[in-house]
């Protein structure tokens, strides 16, 4: 049995956060033939879940880099958490550098969570985080933090780095970016292939192979551990150097192609086109 590990945004889905009739084909038949297929995101589970092309299919889901992991039937399987404690101690600085704060909890995300902020301007960006009263979160009861997502705008990529130099080494944590304007804080037990060697611990299975796909930071994690890691044609060149193999883009269907044609070569950086 192998394990098909699979990024949703850049990698899965399109440009328009869609799932081709190819790429959802290509799941079905690897399925069908016994494998092991996990969707793999850094997407809270709701935000996964409204997607009409996926709500039908019986495969676990990872979400949140690793942080909440479903079963196939949708059962919760294992959840890691940032303690308050934590959580309390990385916010000011965050505020502190100017950076747009996303926190998902198992209340949902606050102020929002990333996908429906995609297509928003600067300056609703701006007012969204300026005006979101950040404290109504500590008062939710049994409150249980997943993730916060340091934002900035493309013109200020620059507080990325910032964000990361300020929180590295002081805290137990994991840091990874799904797009170059963020940076995901999660626990340090949450980990796109720390989860896939969980669920292969938990479930008592034995992948014979790991085959990851990914364009982004956070699934350098899968790429660890995977037997073959496969980068978009779309992703940043740092992710596409540490890929075995480089498909084509998320618009072209690269994930079928991959799988369909090259999956079956051992040849380092392979180049599909």
């Amino acid at each position: 049995m192998k394990c098909y590990s699979i990024d949703l945004d850049g990698t899965l889905l399109n440009s328009e956060h869609e799932i081709s009739e190819a790429n959802l084909q290509t799941i079905n038949e690897l399925h069908e033939q016994g494998h092991t297929v996990i969707l793999n995101t850094g997407r809270a589970y709701a935000d996964v879940v409204k997607i009409n092309a996926l709500q039908n299919l019986e495969i676990p889901i990872f979400c949140v880099n690793g942080s909440v992991l479903f079963s196939k039937s949708k059962e919760l399987l294992y959840e890691a958490t940032i303690p308050l404690s934590t959580y309390k101690e990385i916010f000011p600085i965050l505020k502190e550098l100017g950076v747009g704060i996303l926190v998902y909890t198992n209340y949902g995300g606050f102020p929002s969570t990333l996908p429906p902020l995609h297509k928003k301007s600067k300056e609703e960006l701006n007012t969204l985080f300026e005006t979101f009263n950040y404290d109504q979160i500590l008062e939710k009861d049994q409150l249980k933090i997943y993730k916060l997502i340091a934002l900035t705008h493309y013109d200020q990529l620059d507080k990325i780095e910032e964000v990361k130099k300020a929180l590295s080494g002081k805290f137990e944590i994991s840091m990874a970016s799904s797009f170059p304007n963020n940076v995901e804080i999660t626990s340090i037990e949450a980990h796109k292939g720390k989860a896939l060697l969980r669920y292969q611990q938990m479930m008592n299975l034995d992948f014979e192979e790991i085959i990851a796909f990914g364009d982004g930071g956070n699934d350098l994690a899968m790429f660890e551990v995977a037997t073959t890691s496969v980068a978009m044609a779309n992703a940043p060149l740092h992710v596409q150097e540490k890929a075995d193999i480089i498909t084509k883009s998320n618009n072209e269907d690269g994930f079928a192609h991959a799988v369909r044609h090259l999956l079956n070569l051992k040849t380092e950086n392979i180049v599909l086109s």
